[in-house]
C-alpha cells in the first residue's frame, strides 16, 4: 500500500510540473498568435526591431542573417521605416549590433535607418530598452517562428504595441534545438512578465529612433 501511495504520489507530481510547465507556452500563444504573420502581411509600422541570435567569426550567424534577410525585405516594401538591432556586445571583440548593421547596409538599407541596441544582452532585456530608451512605441519584431512568440508577449508586456514577423527555417537540428530551448525560456519570460525586473543595463534615454524617423519626413 505505501508503495503504492508513494507511486501515486509521483505520478501526481509528474502530472503537476507538466500542467505548470505548460502554463507559460499557453500564455505566450494566447497573447501572440493573432499577432503573428509574415512579411506579407505586416502592417505598415515606423520601427522594425531585429533580436541579435549570435556572430560566426564576426559575422551574422545564418539565422540572424535570415532575420536581416526579412528586415531589409520590411523596409525596402515601405512596412517599416527604421530599424532598431538589438544584440550583444558585452565584450569588445564581440558586437552583434555593428554585425547586423553592417549586414543591412549591404543589403540596401540606408546606414542612417539603422539605430543599435548595444545592451539587448535577452528578449525581456531588449524589449524594455526598445520602450524605456528607445521610445518605441509600436514596432515589428523580426525573429524565428519558434522564438516569435515569446518576443510578441514580452514586447507587449513591456508596453510596445507588437506584431511579429516569423522567419521560416528548414526543421533541421538548429530548428529543433530552439524549440526545445524555448520550452525552458518560457518560464523565464512568464516570471519577467509579472515581475518587469529592470534589464542588465538600461541607461539613459537614447533619440536614435526618433532621429532617423525624423530624417524620414515622417
Amino acid at each position: 500500500m505505501r508503495a503504492t501511495r508513494r507511486r501515486r504520489r509521483v505520478v501526481q507530481t509528474v502530472m503537476l510540473g507538466c500542467v505548470l510547465g505548460l502554463v507559460p507556452a499557453t500564455w505566450m500563444h494566447a497573447v501572440a498568435d493573432s499577432r503573428v504573420g509574415t512579411v506579407a502581411d505586416a502592417p505598415p509600422r515606423n520601427v522594425a526591431v531585429v533580436f541579435g541570435a549570435g556572430l560566426w567569426e564576426g559575422r551574422p550567424s545564418p539565422y540572424l542573417a535570415h532575420r536581416l534577410d526579412a528586415a531589409a525585405e520590411l523596409y525596402r516594401t515601405g512596412r517599416a521605416k527604421v530599424v532598431l538591432v538589438t544584440g550583444d556586445n558585452s565584450r569588445s571583440e564581440y558586437d552583434e549590433p555593428d554585425a547586423m548593421r553592417t549586414y543591412l547596409t549591404g543589403r540596401g538599407v540606408p546606414d542612417d535607418r539603422i539605430v543599435s541596441d548595444y545592451a539587448g544582452f535577452d528578449t525581456w532585456d531588449s524589449c524594455v530598452r526598445a520602450k524605456k530608451i528607445f521610445g518605441v512605441e509600436r514596432a515589428l519584431l523580426v525573429s524565428q517562428g519558434f522564438h516569435i512568440r515569446r518576443a510578441v508577449a514580452l514586447c507587449r508586456s513591456a508596453g510596445v504595441d507588437a506584431y511579429g514577423v516569423g522567419v521560416a527555417e528548414p526543421h533541421d537540428a538548429t530548428w529543433y534545438y530552439g524549440g526545445v530551448r524555448e520550452m525552458f525560456a518560457a518560464g523565464k519570460a512568464s516570471l519577467d512578465a509579472v515581475f518587469r525586473p529592470d534589464p542588465r543595463f538600461l541607461g539613459a534615454q537614447e533619440p536614435g529612433v526618433h532621429e532617423a524617423l525624423a530624417d524620414t519626413g515622417r
